[in-house]
């Protein structure tokens, strides 16, 4: 058993010995091998060379706005019947006045019009008659009404309105002008109510109250209608339309 270690440890010994000798080889360089450095993968191993600077410019977004003109522009309709605010005419202003003329007329952009065998038309010519707007009929525009002018007085009181073609029609010159026109306008008041409020209780001034006349109507009740003679005028004013709403407007 003494002879078996003494062996053993001898071995142990002996392999050290080995193990230190065979490190000791490669370290000088006499049994080493070289394997080459593997290619980088890192893109920024590399040289990057001169810098460059990119700028980037944003497209421009295209305009999806709708003109206002196309709430009036049917669409697919009859070129002949489209508003005047949807189409561009090529007018004479020398025609005759009253007379028919035709104009050459084109469709603004993104309208669009067919003819009478229902074919898309750009052009069309237009068939009208030679007038300004401001000598069409009175049903042919609307004009703005005004409440501080006298519609009761003598003689009639006129205002200066603002008056827009139709768009349906068609007229040579500005869509758009003053026209001088009567007081026309009414506060609600009724012929109706004020002559039987004369006839029956105008004794008491009820029908000038009525009307918004206030002091006529104090003087006619303390005066018991002016003895009665004031109560006759009134309903004979009254029946006429002469005297009317203390504001200046007309009888509905």
């Amino acid at each position: 058993m003494a002879a078996a270690g003494v062996l053993l440890r001898d071995l142990r010994r002996l392999c050290r010995v080995l193990l230190f000798l065979s490190q000791f080889y490669i370290l000088s360089g006499g049994g080493s091998f070289s394997v080459e450095p593997s290619q980088p993968l890192a893109q920024s191993d590399k040289d990057p060379g001169p810098t460059r600077t990119f700028t980037v410019v944003p497209r421009a977004a295209e305009s999806t706005d709708i003109p206002p003109y196309m709430m009036k522009c049917p669409s697919n309709g009859l070129c002949s019947r489209l508003p005047a605010d949807c189409i561009e005419c090529k007018t004479n202003f020398s025609c005759v006045y009253g007379k028919p003329v035709t104009f050459d007329c084109t469709v603004k952009p993104s309208v669009t019009c067919v003819d009478q065998d229902f074919k898309s038309r750009k052009s069309f010519v237009l068939n009208m008659t030679c007038r300004f707007c401001w000598q069409l009929p009175e049903t042919d525009y609307e004009c703005s009404s005004s409440t501080s002018c006298m519609a009761v007085s003598c003689p009639r009181q006129r205002y200066t309105a603002n008056c827009t073609v139709r768009d349906h029609v068609h007229c040579l010159g500005n869509r758009t002008f003053p026209k001088m026109l009567y007081c026309n306008w009414t506060g609600g008041y009724k012929w109706s109510t004020a002559l039987a409020l004369s006839i029956t209780l105008g004794g008491f001034g009820a029908d000038r109250f009525y009307l918004g006349q206030w002091r006529e109507g104090l003087g006619k009740l303390f005066s018991f209608g002016g003895l009665g003679i004031w109560t006759l005028l009134d309903v004979l004013l009254i029946g006429v339309g002469y005297v009317g709403p203390a504001d200046g407007s007309l009888y509905i």
